[in-house]
C-alpha cells in the first residue's frame, strides 16, 4: 500500500519538484530547497528554475549527514505559520528553517493524522492515554490531544520541546504531557511501573542521541524498543502506529518485525508514504504500520 498525503494541505503545501538529490517544496508563503536522499532520479525543472523559485537553498555542511547552513535567496521571515484543516483536524503548525535542513513539519505524516483522528473516537475507553515517541513538533501529539486522548510527547531534544509547545499553544490546545527523555529509557521505566497506553505512536530516526548522549541505532535497538513498547500496551484495547524512514527499511523488514512481536490482526495497514510532485514522481518519505486493536 502507497498512500500520498498532499491533499490533505490544499494550496499550503507543494512538492514542486523532486530530483539530483533534493526537492522543492511550498511551504505557505516560502519556496524551500533541501537535500533528499531518495530522490536519486533527474530533476523535470531545470537548474534556472529551481534557482528563480525558491526563497531558500540549505546547502550541507562537508562531511556532514544533516548539519548545513541556509542560503536565503528572497525575504523569508524568521519563522511562519501553517493551518491543517480537515473534516476533524483544526491544527496550526509554525515553519522555521533549522541547521539540520528541517523546517519543523512532515506533511507525509497528514495520512497518519487522519488515521487516528478516525479511530480514537471509537476507543471504549473516554480519554485514552496516548504515548508519543520520538514525538519532534508533535503533529501527531497535537492531533490526538484534538481527538480527546491522554498525550504523553517524548522527545530527547528541548528546543524541539518547546516547538512542539508553541504548535500546541497555536493550535489552541493544552495538557500535554512534555518529557525530555531517551525513548527507549523512557519505556522501560514505564514497563517497570506498570504503567499501560492504549495509543503509542512511533518514529524513530535512523540515528540519534539522546539527552545524555545516549546512542540510538535505529536497525540495532528496534527490536528491544518494540518488545518493551509492547509490555506498556493495554492488551486489552489499543493502537499501534509505526513510522521509519530508513533506506535500509522495506515495508517488508517492518511487517516482519511487527508481526514477530505483537499480535497484529487482520485489518492492520502497512506501506509507503510518500509525495507527489507536480511532474506526478512520487518521492517516498517512509515506511508506515499500523492497527487498532479491541478485545
Amino acid at each position: 500500500m502507497a498512500i500520498e498525503s498532499p491533499q490533505f494541505w490544499g494550496d499550503n503545501y507543494q512538492l514542486i519538484d523532486s530530483g539530483g538529490f533534493e526537492k522543492l517544496e511550498k511551504f505557505g508563503s516560502f519556496i524551500v530547497r533541501r537535500p533528499e536522499p531518495q530522490a536519486i532520479w533527474g530533476k523535470s525543472l531545470s537548474e534556472q528554475a529551481w534557482q528563480s523559485q525558491c526563497h531558500a537553498h540549505f546547502k550541507k555542511e562537508k562531511g556532514s549527514v544533516e548539519r548545513g547552513q541556509w542560503e536565503i535567496k528572497g525575504k523569508v521571515a524568521d519563522k511562519w505559520f501553517m493551518p491543517y484543516q480537515s473534516k476533524r483536524l483544526n491544527l496550526s503548525f509554525k515553519i522555521s528553517l533549522s541547521s539540520f535542513k528541517h523546517v519543523g513539519l512532515f506533511p507525509e505524516q497528514a495520512s497518519n493524522w487522519e488515521y487516528l483522528a478516525e479511530k480514537i473516537p471509537q476507543f471504549k475507553h473516554n480519554k485514552p492515554k496516548f504515548l508519543n515517541l520520538f514525538a519532534y513538533t508533535g503533529g501527531a501529539s497535537l492531533v490526538c490531544r484534538q481527538m480527546g486522548a491522554d498525550v504523553t510527547h517524548v522527545d530527547s531534544v528541548k528546543p524541539v520541546l518547546s516547538w512542539a509547545r508553541e504548535n500546541m499553544e497555536i493550535s489552541k490546545l493544552d495538557g500535554i504531557r512534555w518529557m525530555a527523555e531517551d525513548a527507549l529509557k523512557f519505556v522501560k521505566r514505564e514497563a517497570r511501573r506498570g504503567n499501560l497506553y492504549q495509543g503509542i505512536l512511533l518514529d524513530p530516526p535512523a540515528y540519534g542521541r539522546g539527552p545524555d548522549g545516549e546512542k540510538w541505532v535505529l536497525e540495532e535497538q528496534i527490536e528491544d524498543l518494540l518488545l518493551s513498547v509492547k509490555e506498556i500496551l493495554d492488551p486489552e484495547e489499543h493502537l499501534l502506529l509505526s513510522n521509519v524512514y530508513s533506506l535500509g527499511f522495506s515495508t517488508l523488514v517492518v511487517e516482519n518485525l511487527m508481526n514477530g512481536i505483537f499480535d497484529v490482526p487482520e485489518t492492520a495497514e502497512s506501506g509507503e508514504l510518500y509525495l507527489n510532485d507536480k511532474s506526478d514522481k512520487k518521492l517516498p518519505l517512509g515506511v508506515f504500520h499500523r492497527y487498532y486493536y479491541q478485545s
